[in-house]
């Protein structure tokens, strides 16, 4: 029996050095915008490379709380071989907020344009939704104040930037892409929320065609949803769909766009294929 006893006890692991991980070559800071002295925790990945002549690209990732390490991760796997994954490395920056959650309630003012309470859809517990109509503002900081910041401290291309976003976040990054075309090269929307404001959304894109059957633009647009999804009374992914194919008529304007519906997934479940996806398609244009 203490023979028995002995061999337990030579069994046991033991711990040093215990502390917290991060993710290389990340790093965080706080940020408070002028426009509204809202305060952003953000998040910088530098990749493990040498940057190209011109600089690397550089994603804008929205709700980083959520979202950041898995793209960074999935950056570092897939961009250390770009032959076979059709991933290059990239400055990934993440807009997140200060909470320990993946998600905070701030980013439905910082999401969304101001929309008549009768029109929002009901929130399934019945209670207000936060407040909202903070899109233009929360553009504001990241063009004139969080770009510069980046621009300034790393080798990256201005001329391959990509916004991503998903649900509410995919409706900013359209609606950016309806008001200020220029602001990115690359659109990732994720399941976005088109019926959250779909008149203004929709008028909004009707002067996006306009400008561009004047003026030509290079712009890739990515649209994607979860096959779940398809089921909701939102009509995420029927929105998408009809979205995509008005756009898809604007190629030889400079408009390139696809959808992307994932097998099995849903609004959340989606986001790591999602992101993975993205990446290849932000480095369609630099393999």
């Amino acid at each position: 029996m203490g023979s028995k006893k002995r061999d337990l006890c030579s069994s046991a692991v033991h711990i040093a050095g215990v502390s917290e991980f991060t993710i290389p070559r990340t790093k965080q800071r706080v940020m408070y915008s002028h426009y509204g002295n809202r305060e952003y925790r953000i998040f910088v990945a530098q990749p493990d490379a040498d940057p190209p002549p011109l600089g690397f690209p550089v994603i804008y990732v929205l709700d980083a709380n959520s979202v950041f390490g898995t793209m960074v991760e999935a950056m570092r796997v897939q961009a250390g071989r770009p032959d076979r994954t059709g991933v290059v490395p990239a400055v990934i920056v993440g807009i997140g907020y200060p909470t320990e959650k993946p998600f905070s309630p701030a980013r439905f003012y910082d999401f969304t344009m101001s929309v008549p309470e009768s029109e929002l859809p009901a929130r399934p517990d019945g209670t207000a939704w936060p407040e909202m109509g903070g899109a233009e503002a929360f553009l504001e900081f990241i063009e004139t104040e969080l770009k510069p910041e980046i621009q300034r401290e790393l080798p990256v291309d201005r001329t391959k930037q990509a916004i991503f976003g998903h649900s509410l976040g995919g409706l900013f990054v359209l609606q950016v892409l309806f008001t200020k075309p220029t602001a990115f090269r690359t659109y990732i929307a994720g399941s976005p929320s088109i019926h959250w404001s779909k008149q203004l959304l929709l008028e909004a894109e009707q002067r996006f065609v306009a400008r561009i059957t004047h003026e030509t633009l290079n712009v890739d647009v990515l649209l994607a949803a979860g096959e779940l999804e398809r089921s909701h009374k939102s009509r995420i992914n029927a929105h998408a769909e009809e979205l995509v194919k008005r756009l898809s008529a604007f190629t030889d304007f400079g408009v390139y766009v696809e959808f992307q519906e994932f097998a099995g997934e849903g609004h959340v479940t989606v986001l790591p294929a999602l992101i993975s996806r993205a990446l290849r398609f932000v480095s369609r244009n630099s393999i």
